[in-house]
């Protein structure tokens, strides 16, 4: 029985395949995968003004509501994906293209 998931992006730190998106380097231990059924949405947050300081956000959080993936390279970066999946704390992405990940997750969310 074949067990392979299309993938629809993929940049290293991201993985959207036709089920979820996977997060990698959420934790110190892995990745975070989510179902896209279990996404609420997904908001555009710019790194630019006041939220510039947020590209030095490298891991973790800042603010106890945003949880930031492992990304050296979010400093070059000017927009972050924030994910709602119902919980206090959303996840918050910077691939390496915010559009395409964005079109993937609300694609997967009007299809159900």
């Amino acid at each position: 029985m074949n067990h392979e998931r299309a993938t629809a992006y993929e940049d290293g730190g991201i993985l959207c395949d036709d089920k979820e998106l996977t997060i990698r380097r959420y934790y110190p231990w892995g990745a975070k995968r989510i179902a896209y059924s279990s996404i609420r949405g997904v908001e555009r947050l710019p790194m630019t003004g006041v939220n510039k300081i947020r590209r030095w956000r490298i891991w973790g959080s800042g603010d106890f509501i945003h949880w930031w993936n492992f990304d050296a390279g979010r400093p070059k970066k000017e927009l972050a994906l924030v994910i709602d999946i119902g919980s206090r704390v959303f996840p918050t992405i910077t691939p390496d293209d915010p559009e395409a990940v964005e079109s993937i997750i609300t694609d997967h969310r009007t299809a159900r």
